[in-house]
């Protein structure tokens, strides 16, 4: 049966430490899940849950966005995920007499462990200026309090709004317009911490920020590099397809600076040959690569490879490269002028392990390449993800069967809400079509991405936060900086399903709004919503929970999004006009004639726009035709210039926000009709589908990037933070890194044995970490983190590792990746400090 929630936080004096595994899974995985899964929500409840995760008629794992086959298997789970479906389904309860029993200080005072292991929220709380405890409000007064706060704005980018990847489309979506609605672009999410420098990257060389292989590709793939990425922690299910791979005759090279046991060997628990017989070795080869080496090693392969062409031919695929891209003469003469020395420094692999990898491409009939945050959070991960796009077109490996690349997405729709507009930095054509649909001019500026928000929060200019989800407190760089600005905010307001802590480091005003989570039933209008999420792949689905929510008082993230809306761009009765897709709704449902007058936006006042083109009786472009009929942005839309919109019918039937994103979103033609039935929409994808390339000149790019890698300061080593296996994003499940030895505890910092005694350290010596960061003018900045205990690992020399979000205040704010700004979290300068 549920356990009662824990009573005090990680006794870290209690860690200890065991021989690192070499094989992922198999039945202490399912055991390990089950016990979580019993502990949290009993049983009878695991069984009913577990058995409807990822499947077709069931709800969307809130873990990772690994996608799945269409055949589903009847546990279409991995031990994270059913992890994480636990901590959702709770039994465990986080209501009003939990905040009357525990103060701001005491709470401040817990762990995260302890903190997320309380249970579900159940009712709308407030923080009042000055108060010490929360207490309950209604949830008219939360919206009308927030309404009020944002109305009162000198600008609307006084106010910052922040969204997780946990978000659906539907919600996404209708978050966005309210932020654009209200003037501002300040749309940071967590993709700005994470693939940011993936999108910047593929964007600029084959035109869409998003990979280029399915699930089948994956399967298909002849070689398959997984550079910077710990599947059997961050995404296990990817296992199964790595294995189907396998066991096909594909090559895998694992590429990463720890040892990791998910790609050494995978006993699948859903086969015999797991359960049984020692599951399958996938990695043919481990290349031990240096932090912050990758760019460097994609290069030596992009020597290599030009050199066996120039020495045998048959190497490279010219009639591609001659069609499809551009850049290949500068690209093939900086290779040729690359020093095999320097390309040996910044690995740390000598010549020969190099050119061995660089074999493997060679010789592969088509090649995958997948990355996760090991290359993205350095300060020079755009030119290392520029490179691995050269050495793919090399060998015409974009746009064709079991080739391409593969940036594999952490959260479950993260890629999604990009894509429905959560951006900092919106197209002119989303815009565009934005303002076609609801009548509004949305701001051109861009907005602030997650660095420059908390910049703005330290400097005093942000009186407004607003998070969809998340633990943005936990989750950002600079700890100290980020909870000293939001100290300085006048109201911060999380929607959140579980106690985080960044509802208890908050503005001088707070608000908690609890709402429904993946598993949770969400009935509306008088029958049940769906929601729909985007995998790592472009494929979107539905999700529909099943269990009854744990507490009446709870509202889904749409109807919480459509009701301040309402609130904030005003209210008027029936007679406006709706849009098409409402009034289709409307017809079918028997809604208009049994349905009370439904609040909307202000009647739209219809003007002929700027650009002259034909506009509808209600000044939306036909159906099919917003490319034609976009309003000029600069035109009068409406005389307050808000979206206009029938909240309450959105708030009633998610179908009509579907309706809106299909018209407004390339790729979402016929939406219903493709996600019914628990059929999957494939989005479009350029360089995947017709190799075609939306880059600057309508061709994938190869590009010329100067090497860089980190130099690391005698008495120094390079830090990376990372996850424990007991653990997802900022989540924390327990109190293990089972695959990595470690147990019992998280602050631990794992150094080569070697670094260790030449630093003047022993093993299980606790020290302070403390980073140290060279300004632009010279001086160095310092951080502390403290009594982390030292343990030995097998790291390249002079590089280290600890566990996020402990270690995230050595890491600098102003520390970030060129073109993207994801902070560089896998590259952070430190030094060891013995404890007083």
């Amino acid at each position: 049966m549920a356990t009662k929630p824990p009573t005090a936080d990680i006794d870290e004096t209690r860690v200890h430490v065991s021989r690192p595994k070499k094989v992922a899974v198999g039945v202490p995985a399912v055991l390990h899940a089950l016990g979580i899964a019993n502990e949290q929500m009993g049983v009878a409840r695991s069984v009913q849950t577990l058995m409807r995760v990822n499947q077709k008629d069931g709800f969307d794992c809130p873990g990772c966005a690994w996608p799945e086959e269409d055949k589903r298997h009847i546990a279409e789970f991995c031990e994270n995920g059913a992890k994480a479906v636990a901590e959702e389904a709770t039994l465990r309860r986080v209501g009003p007499e939990f905040f009357a029993a525990h103060s701001l200080d005491e709470l401040r005072a817990h762990d995260d462990w302890w903190l997320g292991q309380q249970g579900r929220l159940t009712h709308p709380m407030v923080l009042e200026d000055g108060a010490t405890h929360y207490r309950p409000i209604s949830w008219d007064d939360a919206l009308a309090l927030v309404a009020d706060e944002l109305k009162a704005l000198d600008d609307p980018d006084e106010a910052v709004f922040y969204t997780s990847g946990r978000t659906s489309n539907e919600a996404a979506f209708l978050y966005q317009l309210l932020v654009r609605g209200l003037g501002t672009n300040n749309l940071p999410d967590c993709s700005n911490m994470c693939h940011e420098s993936s999108g910047s990257a593929l964007t600029e060389t084959i035109g869409i920020g998003k990979g280029t292989v399915s699930i089948e590709d994956v399967h298909e793939a002849d070689l398959l590099i997984v550079a910077g990425q710990n599947p059997g922690t961050n995404h296990p299910r990817m296992l199964s397809a790595l294995e189907k791979a396998k066991q096909r005759g594909a090559t895998i090279i694992a590429v990463n600076p720890l040892p990791e046991a998910g790609l050494m060997r995978f006993e699948n628990p859903q086969t015999v040959r797991g359960v049984a017989f020692g599951g399958t070795k996938l990695a043919d080869e481990f290349v031990q690569i240096r932090l912050g080496g990758d760019q460097a090693l994609f290069q030596a392969i992009g020597k290599h490879l030009l050199e066996a062409e120039a020495a045998e031919g048959g190497v490279l695929d010219h009639a591609f490269i001659a069609e499809h891209t551009s850049g290949f003469d500068a690209y093939r003469q900086a290779m040729t002028d690359a020093a095999w020395r320097d390309l040996v420094v910044a690995t740390g692999l000598p010549e020969n392990a190099l050119r061995r990898v660089g074999e493997a491409v060679r010789t592969s009939k088509a090649t995958i390449v997948c990355w996760a945050m090991g290359l993205t959070q350095h300060k020079h991960s755009v030119p290392t993800l520029r490179e691995v796009v050269n050495v793919l077109l090399l060998q015409g490996n974009i746009g064709r069967p079991g080739a391409g690349v593969c940036p594999v997405r952490g959260h479950s729709n993260v890629q999604g809400d990009r894509t429905v507009g959560i951006y900092e930095k919106p197209s002119t054509a989303f815009l565009d079509a934005l303002d076609a649909e609801f009548g509004f001019a949305a701001p051109r500026e861009h907005g602030f991405d997650t660095v420059q928000a908390i910049r703005a929060m330290r400097d005093g200019q942000v009186r407004f936060f607003m998070s969809m989800g998340g633990n943005f407190v936990s989750a950002t760089p600079d700890t100290a900086v980020v909870e000293a600005g939001m100290t300085r905010v006048g109201l911060t307001v999380h929607v959140s399903t579980k106690l985080n802590r960044s509802h208890v480091v908050t503005g001088r005003r707070a608000l908690i709004l609890p709402t429904l989570g993946r598993t949770d039933r969400d009935r509306r209008g008088g029958r049940e919503q769906r929601v729909t999420v985007e995998d790592s792949m472009g494929a979107v689905h539905s999700s529909r929970g099943r269990l009854a929510p744990p507490s009446e008082e709870l509202l889904s993230e749409v109807a919480i999004v459509a009701r301040l809306s309402a609130l904030v761009f005003g209210t008027a009765e029936a007679s406006a006009t709706p849009s098409r897709a409402e009034e289709m709704s409307r017809a079918e449902d028997g809604f208009a004639a049994s349905a009370p007058p439904i609040p909307t936006s202000p009647p739209l006042v219809t003007t002929e726009r700027g650009s002259g083109r034909p506009q509808s009786d209600h000044g939306l472009p036909e159906h099919g035709a917003a490319e034609a009929e976009r309003p000029d942005p600069a035109g009068v839309q409406h005389p307050s210039n808000v979206p206009q919109a029938d909240w309450a019918a959105l708030e009633a039937d998610y179908a009509l926000i579907r309706a809106h994103i299909e018209r407004v979103v390339p790729g979402f033609d016929d939406y219903e009709e493709r996600i019914d039935k628990g059929r999957t929409l494939h989005l479009p994808n350029g360089p995947r589908d017709a190799r075609r390339f939306a880059t600057v000149d309508g061709k994938a790019r190869f590009t010329v990037n100067r090497l860089e890698y980190p130099v690391i300061p005698r008495g120094r080593v390079l830090l990376q933070t990372l996850r424990s296996h007991d653990q997802y994003n900022t989540t924390i499940y327990g109190k293990d890194d089972r695959y990595r030895g470690i147990h019992g505890g998280r602050r631990v910092v794992l150094v080569n044995a070697k670094d260790i005694v030449s630093l003047g350290f022993a093993e299980n010596d606790v020290v302070d970490l403390v980073s140290e960061w060279t300004r632009p003018d010279g001086t160095i900045e310092e951080r502390r983190a403290e009594e982390f205990r030292i343990v030995a690992y097998r790291t390249p020399r002079g590089n280290a590792a600890a566990y996020y979000p402990e270690t995230n205040v050595l890491v600098p704010l102003d520390s970030v990746a060129d073109v993207s700004g994801t902070p560089t979290s896998k590259s952070v300068i430190v030094r060891l400090e013995r404890r007083a």
